[in-house]
């Protein structure tokens, strides 16, 4: 059963409710100043890995996998949502219809009429008005041993796509004019199971997360790898990443699935936990257009839709979280700090 839940917010105040059945925080100012005054969840979903918006149609996709995330069962779909969060089609585009094949479909871009899908080791091309199959690309056979596991796909608005394969360790490029044309990008094991690429908006790098190390990783556009943000012993933030992506001002977002948060990495490096205690993350998305973050929660077959600060009201930094944040009374200092010592 698919159900749409709105819940309204007060604005300027945080948030504390139950969501999907596991507790949700998120920080406070969170909402500030958002063009949505409710947060939207979708429940009733099939194993969603990737959500997606469309601003020019005022649209938003869901990858489900609706299955294991390696089986070739082709009973993957794609769910349609209008732009206040009705679904307009439940299984939008199906693995198993006329002539679709979708398998486990996870990663997602939209560019110009085609709305594109990563499904295991194939890239495959869909009208996103009509659903219609119009190409697929497949990768390269592998090495013995190796599993092909495309997990995201990212448009820089030039005409190129980047995949990220999470199971051959390797970024590949799509140039889509004059025809689809493949070639591998950066490869190796250092990318650590890359799982979730986006491409900056002000910078044009593309910018990749991995599941195995938690690693961030930059990419120029001459193919140079960098690690933009560590994930050390001593610095460990994260631990399986699963999806990226920038708002219009070049904040970025990541999802960490097995902790439960969304991290959000502001332009000048510093670092903010936005929510946390979520029901396994995944591929997230940004609506740069009415600044919304979109979060996929493959575990738990539900997503959620929440409005998010906006730069200008805030000066990025935020005071140290505390028990009231979670809904709990603060103690007294002198309950906090014992009883005198003698």
């Amino acid at each position: 059963m698919i159900s749409i839940t709105i819940r309204h917010n007060r604005f300027n105040q945080p948030l504390r409710r139950r969501a999907l059945g596991l507790a949700l925080v998120l920080a406070v100012g969170l909402f500030l100043h958002s063009p949505w005054a409710w947060a939207l969840q979708v429940s009733g979903l099939e194993s969603p890995h990737s959500f997606l918006a469309d601003p020019a149609t005022k649209s938003y996709f869901i990858s489900n996998i609706n299955g294991e995330a390696d089986a070739r069962d082709n009973n993957g779909f794609i769910t349609k949502l209008s732009d206040d969060g009705r679904i307009t089609a439940f299984k939008f585009i199906e693995g198993g219809r006329g002539d679709v094949v979708l398998h486990a479909p996870k990663g997602m871009v939209v560019v110009d009429h085609i709305l594109y899908v990563t499904d295991l080791d194939t890239l495959r091309a869909f009208d996103k008005t009509t659903g219609t199959p119009l190409a697929t690309l497949v990768l390269p056979r592998p090495a013995a041993g190796v599993t092909q596991s495309l997990m995201d796909v990212a448009s820089d608005g030039h005409g190129h796509l980047y995949l990220a394969d999470q199971g051959g360790n390797a970024i590949y490029r799509v140039d889509l004019t004059p025809a689809l044309t493949l070639s591998l990008y950066v490869s190796g094991a250092n990318l650590a199971g890359p799982s979730g690429v986006a491409v900056h908006p002000k910078t044009g790098h593309v910018v990749v997360v991995s599941w195995d190390s938690g690693k961030v990783f930059d990419i120029t556009p001459e193919g140079t790898l960098t690690e933009l943000v560590s994930n050390g012993f001593f610095t460990a933030r994260f631990q399986n990443l699963s999806g990226v992506d920038f708002d219009r001002w070049g904040s970025m977002y990541i999802a960490d699935a097995t902790k439960g948060k969304i991290w959000r990495m502001l332009p000048n490096g510093k670092f903010q936990v936005i929510a946390e205690y979520l029901p396994g993350p995944s591929d997230l998305g940004i609506d740069r257009v009415n600044h919304l973050i979109l979060v996929p929660y493959q575990d738990s077959n539900a997503a959620e839709v929440n409005g998010l600060e906006s730069p200008n009201v805030s000066s990025g930094d935020r005071a140290k979280r505390t028990l009231a944040d979670y809904g709990f009374v603060e103690p007294k200092k002198s309950e906090k700090e014992g009883s005198p010592r003698k």
